[in-house]
């Protein structure tokens, strides 16, 4: 726990006293002691004293409470996320065909992507992009679970992996009005604009970096089986969604040697390009995991959704810590009125 004003804990060196303040009072002469009829009455009030003390124990605590709370204390606490939009950007190249991983990769993706999808709450908005030697949005955001299964169902593998393509592609997504033009930074100038509106809007817009992983209304899960052989620069990509503050959970599939009998040459596009996956990862503030098997896959989507349902932040408890203190007020008031019919 940290405090905003730590100063302010000066001001918990008066609770000490409290009780010291309280016993004095108790000491003080009083009024003469009343006469009883029996020894049986005397000894059921006397069994009652302690609940005089009841209430000052809990005013002082209540006091401990708002004090604490003027310290502006912060902690690490678990909350529902607030994001509302998750993209799957998953590699659709043909190396997916492989059966290191059963019954192939692609099926083992497309089984544990349908799964991720039924453990989301409802109202989080999936969008599905597919990569291979370009990158294309298969299904625009939704809450609609069958079109994006639909869309998982009809991936085609094709030639190539462009894994910074499909980042690029799901933060156009995002970011509709930053001006993300994949064909233009693909091509660059060999691209020409058909009129000067669409030059401008070809722009990309100019933005002011974040933090990592600061942006919590979206996050990227993206799959990939292999190296980024076309396309956009894979850590290019990577910056551009750092700077936005969106986070990249990373999953590769398969091998990581490259060492399968796919026929001479093939190795190399089999194996997976760990060292640049862990770095997209940890760029934005992400995670990485690996999958070698089919379950080992299923494991990693269920507790990405588990993860993608809260969220872990330092969050200022002084609001909590104030309605402890009302409460614990109330309590005690209460008491005093039942018991003594005044408050104490």
């Amino acid at each position: 726990m940290h405090f905003l004003w730590p100063q302010n804990l000066w001001l918990m060196l008066v609770l000490p006293l409290l009780p010291a303040l309280y016993l004095w009072l108790l000491r003080r002469p009083g009024k003469a002691a009343l006469r009883v009829s029996s020894v049986s009455i005397a000894r059921r009030a006397l069994g009652r004293l302690w609940r005089r003390h009841v209430p000052a124990g809990i005013f002082w605590l209540a006091l401990f409470v708002l004090l604490l709370a003027l310290a502006r204390p912060t902690a690490r606490v678990t909350l529902p996320w607030s994001s509302s939009t998750i993209l799957l950007a998953i590699d659709a190249s043909l190396s997916m065909r492989v059966r290191d991983v059963t019954p192939t990769r692609m099926v083992a993706a497309q089984e544990a992507a349908k799964t991720f999808l039924n453990e989301l709450p409802p109202n989080i908005q999936v969008g599905i992009v597919t990569f291979a030697g370009s990158a294309q949005v298969a299904q625009q955001t939704t809450i609609d679970r069958p079109s994006l299964i639909g869309a998982i169902d009809a991936i085609q593998m094709q030639i190539g992996t462009a894994v910074g393509s499909a980042i690029v592609v799901c933060l156009a997504e995002l970011f509709p009005d930053h001006g993300i033009d994949l064909g233009e930074m693909t091509f660059g100038s060999r691209r020409k604009a058909r009129s000067w509106d669409e030059r401008e809007n070809a722009r990309p817009k100019a933005i002011t970096p974040v933090a990592p992983g600061s942006y919590e209304s979206a996050a990227i899960i993206l799959l990939s089986d292999g190296r980024r052989t076309t396309g956009v620069d894979t850590l290019q990509a990577a910056k551009m969604a750092a700077d936005r503050g969106i986070r990249i959970y990373v999953v590769g599939l398969g091998t990581t040697d490259g060492h399968l009998s796919a026929g001479e040459g093939m190795a190399i596009y089999l194996q997976l390009d760990e060292p640049t996956l862990r770095e997209v990862a940890r760029m934005t503030g992400g995670e990485y995991y690996h999958a070698g098997t089919a379950e080992e896959l299923r494991s990693v989507y269920r507790n990405l959704g588990s993860q993608l349902q809260t969220r872990t932040r330092e969050t200022e408890l002084t609001a909590l810590l104030a309605l402890v203190a009302a409460a614990l007020l109330v309590a005690g008031s209460s008491l005093s009125v039942l018991w003594f019919s005044r408050i104490a």
